[in-house]
């Protein structure tokens, strides 16, 4: 399985939310922490706020936060938010012109090892993401904290 750049994109805006913990982020700061397109980060983020993921809140003091606690956000649910095509191979879709579909097994067998990936996703959260590597992500990130607050600490559910 194979992960589109836009889903890798959705996971690591996430993850520096949750390791940013109650101040506010830019586009522009993350990505200029991961290296990545600010273009293409806006376009996950626009993706990210319209599904729920993240809050963008507009104008001088505006910035980017979690919708939902770290703890709420399955990775198995944003992979399927994130990725437009789980079709591992072309009998999957509908546009389907293999001569040997019917009588080939591929399909169930990769059908089956997507659900088993899927699943695996299923039963780790963004907080799990974090673990105890919070502290060392933070300063990869280069993450400074509030004054007075605790870079990493859950941030508050924006409304």
């Amino acid at each position: 399985m194979h992960l589109t750049r836009f889903t890798d994109y959705s996971i690591r805006v996430l993850i520096y939310l949750a390791a940013k913990g109650e101040e506010r982020s830019t586009i522009h700061e993350i990505a200029t922490s991961f290296d990545v397109s600010r273009n293409h980060l806006m376009k996950v983020v626009q993706d990210l706020s319209h599904k729920g993921y993240i809050t963008a809140i507009r104008g001088k003091n505006g910035g980017l936060l979690l919708k939902k606690a770290p703890e709420e956000i399955r990775l198995g649910r944003l992979v399927r938010d994130t990725e437009n095509d789980l079709e591992l191979v072309e009998c999957f879709g509908d546009s389907n012109e293999c001569k040997i579909t019917p009588a080939c097994r591929l399909k169930p067998i990769l059908a089956e090892a997507l659900r088993a990936f899927l699943a695996v996703l299923d039963k780790y959260t963004l907080a799990d993401m974090l673990g105890p590597q919070q502290p060392q992500l933070v300063e990869l990130l280069k993450i400074e904290p509030l004054t007075g607050s605790k870079a990493g600490s859950t941030p508050p559910l924006a409304s």
